[in-house]
């Protein structure tokens, strides 16, 4: 594939992106939702065979524990990582449910520390956190990673603190949370909510060996975010983890979408990793709405079934001419496929196609436009959804073209 031709300017990275998907973890936390252990494993796979390096599980609930022992039992590729609060009860659990990897996730801002413990003095609960993540790393020989929840509204002073802490815990990396969606993309932003600024900031005042970004989509930048972390680690951090969900699935408005940062890595910044990976993209995305229950938008970026439909004359004109037109890149490069619909809009130009499409013969121009008028009645006796295939078929059939 020769990104120049598709009129892409790679922007290379002196940084390895590692995504570290949580769709079977913060994922299935969105109201509505629940999958099967087998449908689990399933998503475990399929996600192994894109490219996620990590897979990140919930493991409390007997169906958890279920679908961590079919997921462990496959071999996969991508390390698989147990969420845990700072208990070591909860290390404990996902020791059980044969975890190497765990990741311990608490609060480091303010707000959460007065509504949740307001008793308890922050030192308390550093000791607390680091308590946990030397039973983890030192004791039990586990890979930590220790998620710093609201990371973006956190005093960097105590942030700081707290990271060195567990640092020399043994905690192996620190996970950014933006756990509202305050983060700010921008280089000139500030901490605590500035992304980039609190990517460096980590690298030169602290001992943790490496980085994640978890971002939320509160205000629809969670994806930016995530790639504004990945780009200020370049040439800063060996490598950053970048942990998403598939289709952005989540609590309240979600997460990063997997699909949307892989594309992104790969159109945009050249990354090798993610090559011949991206067709299951759409079927992966299929697989999860039917397994979940989860709606796909027909509208969503990437794997909708919209993503690469054109109605408007002057859409489906400059598409049926040069595709690039009005698509960045071919539908079969993530799994989908280009849908060419008949509606309000629709000109000549599709009109032709379709009817080419259906009989095989080429139409003269004057049945062409017999075929635009007719749709045309339809619409302005006040229909408003697309033609479906079979209702145009009955058109051609009237029009004695069929």
């Amino acid at each position: 594939m020769n990104l120049e031709q598709l009129g892409f300017r790679k922007l290379p990275l002196d940084t390895e992106p590692i995504i570290d998907d949580t769709t079977l973890r913060d994922g299935v936390q969105m109201p509505g939702l629940a999958v099967s252990p087998e449908d689990a494993a399933e998503i475990a796979r399929l996600l192994d065979e894109i490219g996620v390096e990590r897979i990140e599980l919930h493991h409390y609930q007997k169906t958890d524990k279920k679908a961590s022992k079919l997921i462990h039992d496959m071999g996969l590729n991508a390390s698989i990582a147990g969420w845990c609060r700072a208990v070591k009860d909860d290390i404990d659990d996902a020791i059980s449910c044969g975890f190497e990897d765990v990741g311990v996730s608490h609060p480091v801002s303010k707000i959460h520390f007065e509504a949740k413990w307001p008793d308890k003095t922050e030192e308390e609960l550093l000791n607390r956190v680091v308590e946990v993540v030397e039973y983890a790393a030192k004791d039990q020989g586990l890979r930590v990673f220790v998620h710093g929840e609201d990371s973006t509204r956190a005093d960097w002073e105590f942030e700081k603190k707290f990271i060195n802490a567990v640092a020399e815990a043994g905690a192996e990396c620190y996970r950014i949370c933006d756990t509202v969606g305050v983060g700010l993309s921008s280089e000139h932003a500030p901490l605590p909510n500035g992304i980039p600024a609190k990517v460096r900031a980590i690298k030169a005042e602290t001992k943790i060996e490496n980085v994640e970004i978890h971002a939320h989509d509160d205000f629809g930048n969670a994806v930016e975010s995530t790639l504004a972390a990945i780009r200020a680690a370049s040439g800063v951090w060996p490598r950053i983890y970048a942990s998403t969900t598939f289709l952005g699935i989540g609590e309240r408005a979600g997460n990063a979408e997997t699909e949307k940062v892989i594309m992104n890595l790969l159109m945009h910044h050249g990354v090798k990793k993610f090559e011949g990976k991206c067709g299951k993209l759409k079927p992966i995305a299929d697989f999860i709405g039917r397994a979940t229950g989860y709606i796909v938008p027909p509208n969503k970026a990437i794997v909708g079934d919209y993503a690469f439909a054109h109605e408007s004359g002057i859409h489906t004109h400059g598409v049926l001419s040069n595709s690039l037109t009005y698509e960045p890149y071919p539908p079969e490069l993530v799994g989908n496929k280009r849908r060419l619909t008949i509606g309000k809009q629709s000109g000549k130009a599709i009109v032709k196609y379709k009817i080419e499409e259906i009989t095989g013969k080429t139409p003269s121009n004057e049945e062409v436009v017999e075929i635009v008028q007719r749709v045309k009645r339809i619409y302005d006796n006040g229909r408003k959804a697309s033609l479906k295939e079979e209702e145009f078929k009955r058109i051609l059939e009237e029009a004695g073209l069929l």
